[in-house]
């Protein structure tokens, strides 16, 4: 394979809902790629979605919820989790965020996160630095796990 089909699969992977990071660095780790280059292509990967979602989430949550049925149901069930968050993020703000989307596990992370903004009316300027920040301190975990602390501090 090439590095830049390594990269490539790393930066897509990162992207995807539920997925993100959280599977990319893994990913890349697997494909021998070495934790310098794969921790920022995953980060860039998993953040670029955010601010699309923050500012486009309600207008796409509209029209699936005019749709009825499936689409509908989706909208419901996304927003139900959105707003089972909320309390937490009301109750430590920025930092409840980042919290929120550096936790890497199931259900967490940017796209979650970037959603629970949107919900609670949360701007882009107040919610990405957190998710932002967020996604790096998630990616320094996985990179830990994946590649092991003797990897990164030798």
């Amino acid at each position: 394979m090439s590095l830049m089909y390594k990269l490539i699969i790393t930066f897509l992977v990162s992207m995807v809902p539920i997925v993100e990071l959280r599977g990319g660095v893994p990913i890349a780790t697997g494909m021998g790629l070495e934790w310098y280059i794969a921790l920022p292509v995953a980060i860039i990967g998993n953040i670029i979605p955010a601010p699309f979602i923050i500012i486009f989430i309600k207008k796409i949550f509209s029209w699936m919820s005019g749709k009825k049925g499936f689409l509908a149901r989706i909208v419901v069930k996304m927003e139900e989790k959105a707003y089972s968050k909320k309390d937490t993020i009301e109750k430590y703000g920025p930092w409840g965020l980042w919290l929120f989307v550096a936790i890497p596990l199931p259900g967490t992370g940017a796209w979650t996160g970037a959603l629970i903004a949107a919900m609670m009316g949360i701007s882009l300027k107040k919610a990405f630095p957190a998710i932002a920040t967020g996604v790096v301190t998630a990616g320094i975990i996985m990179a830990f796990v994946s590649y092991g602390a003797a990897a990164l501090l030798f």
